[in-house]
């Protein structure tokens, strides 16, 4: 898990910091990791799960290729 700080810059507002906070939150997938982790899945509905959403991919590229 990736580690998001900032430094707060010589006469930042804060509001401005916590926006630069957020989208480097955002962009390491801190909280996608833990909205996935939040509960334990047996490893049958994980690969289940995994196989579904790949075809649903699957079926978008192939959609937007038409």
């Amino acid at each position: 898990m990736a580690n998001a700080s900032i430094k707060v810059r010589k006469n930042e507002d804060i509001n401005r910091a916590i926006k630069r906070f957020k989208r480097k939150v955002e962009a390491s997938g801190v909280m996608r990791d833990l909205k996935r982790k939040r509960f334990y899945r047996k490893p049958s509905e994980a690969k289940r799960i995994k196989h579904a959403e790949a075809l649903k991919r699957k079926r978008k590229s192939e959609k937007r290729k038409k």
